[in-house]
C-alpha cells in the first residue's frame, strides 16, 4: 500500500513538473521570457507561484528543463533513426521525418528557442550549444555518407538550412496557417527539406 502511494506520487509529480513545462513554453512563446512571472504560470496549471518552486529553483531554470529537454530529445530521436536505419538514404528520409514532427508538435518550444536563449544561465546555455553541436554532426555525417564529394563544412551548411526550413513552422503554420492541415504541412516541409538536401 505504502509502495503503491509512492508511486502515485511520483506520477502526480512528474504530472505537474510536465504541466508546469507545457505551460511555461505557452506562455513564454506568446509573451516573452521577460513578460512572464512564476505566479503566470503558476495560474496556468492551478497552482501558486510559489508552489513551483518544489519542481524548479526559479524561472531561469523552468526555461532551462524547456530547452535542455527538447534539445535532448531531438539528439536521442536522431540517434534512435541511426540505430533502426542502416543506408544513408533512409537515414536522412527518417531524420527529416522525424524532425517534422518536431517542428509540427512544438511551435511553441521552436518559438522559445529562437528568441530566449540568451536568457538562460550559462551552464544550460553550453549545455544546450553542445547538444545541438551533436545533433548537427549526427546529420552531417549522413549527408557526407550520401555525399562524400562535399566538404563537410558545405554539408554542416545544408544542415543549418534545412532546420531553419523545418523549424519556420511558427510562422508557417501558426497562428493563422497558410498551409490548412498537418498533413500537408508535413508533405511539403518534408519534400522541400529532401530536395533540398540532395540537391
Amino acid at each position: 500500500m505504502t509502495s503503491e502511494l509512492s508511486t502515485d506520487r511520483g506520477r502526480a509529480k512528474a504530472d505537474r513538473r510536465a504541466g508546469i513545462l507545457q505551460a511555461a513554453a505557452r506562455l513564454f512563446a506568446e509573451r516573452g521570457y521577460n513578460a512572464v512571472s512564476l505566479e503566470d504560470i503558476g495560474g496556468a496549471v492551478g497552482v501558486s507561484g510559489p508552489a513551483i518552486y518544489r519542481h524548479f529553483a526559479n524561472k531561469q531554470a523552468l526555461l532551462g528543463a524547456i530547452l535542455v529537454s527538447v534539445s535532448e530529445g531531438l539528439l536521442a530521436g536522431g540517434l534512435d533513426v541511426l540505430e533502426r536505419e542502416s543506408s544513408p538514404p533512409r537515414r536522412l528520409e527518417e531524420l527529416v521525418r522525424f524532425h517534422v514532427d518536431f517542428a509540427l508538435a512544438d511551435v511553441e518550444v521552436i518559438r522559445v528557442q529562437d528568441r530566449e536563449l540568451s536568457s538562460l544561465g550559462d551552464d544550460d546555455r553550453h549545455t544546450v550549444r553542445r547538444l545541438q553541436r551533436e545533433y548537427v554532426e549526427l546529420w552531417t555525417g549522413v549527408l557526407h555518407a550520401l555525399r562524400p564529394d562535399r566538404s563537410v563544412d558545405e554539408l554542416r551548411v545544408r544542415a543549418h538550412a534545412c532546420f531553419g526550413l523545418l523549424n519556420s513552422t511558427p510562422h508557417s503554420t501558426r497562428p493563422a496557417p497558410a498551409i490548412p492541415d498537418d498533413a500537408t504541412a508535413r508533405r511539403v516541409l518534408e519534400q522541400m527539406a529532401l530536395a533540398a538536401l540532395r540537391a
